[in-house]
């Protein structure tokens, strides 16, 4: 069985503070978050990966760095975070939280085409990830690969190749350098293996 290892980047000041990153704010990640990512490649280093997959962002290739030396890389829009549009680069205040807020809650209603101004859909970014997919789908040589993305684009990209509908996207938590593992079966379809599992940062 293929196996498609899924993780969210490490943590970046963005994160620390509270502010919106989305696929507009390219952040570095800082130094507790590269020190997730030296934690995971000491505890997933013996698995034998065929490929590494990031989105465009550096938060998500500084995730993997230790791998990219020795691994195959490649980038892909497809696997960008969700545009958070105005908000984007913005601390959130008590306001802002129940903007937010009211949105997930039309989201989990199936108001999947509603987004903030200037941001995306999660009907838009299922749209984008669904071109990907096919990629892990078809190169049946890479037996084992990391995917490495963003929390929320994260939630929707497990329910695309579940076939979890995206209201459900919230059943997915997440957490800086988490990860989800999911097996490929023979004709295409996924399950899920383990989820949100964060004992290599326990170290």
């Amino acid at each position: 069985m293929k196996r498609v290892y899924i993780i969210r980047h490490g943590q970046t000041d963005y994160n620390l503070r509270g502010v919106v990153q989305g696929s507009g704010i390219d952040a570095p990640l800082n130094e507790t978050g590269r020190r997730q990512a030296t934690a995971f490649y000491e505890h997933f280093k013996s698995t034998p990966f065929d490929k590494v997959y990031t989105s465009t962002l550096q938060r998500t290739h500084q995730s993997v760095g230790p791998f990219l030396g020795q691994l195959s890389h490649e980038k892909h829009g497809a696997l960008d975070e969700i545009s958070w549009g105005v908000y984007e680069g913005k601390a959130i205040n008590l306001k802002d939280r129940g903007i937010f807020a009211e949105l997930t809650g039309k989201w989990k209603l199936g108001m999947l085409d509603e987004a903030l101004e200037g941001g995306e859909s999660p009907n838009q970014v299922a749209k984008r990830q669904r071109k990907f997919v096919p990629l892990i789908q078809e190169r049946r040589d890479e037996q084992n690969i990391l995917i490495c993305m963003h929390g929320r684009a994260m939630r929707v990209f497990l329910c695309v190749l579940l076939g979890i509908p995206l209201v459900e996207m919230d059943r997915f938590d997440h957490s800086n350098l988490c990860l989800y593992e999911l097996g490929m079966r023979e004709e295409g379809s996924f399950e899920l293996l383990r989820a949100n599992y964060t004992e290599h940062l326990t170290v």
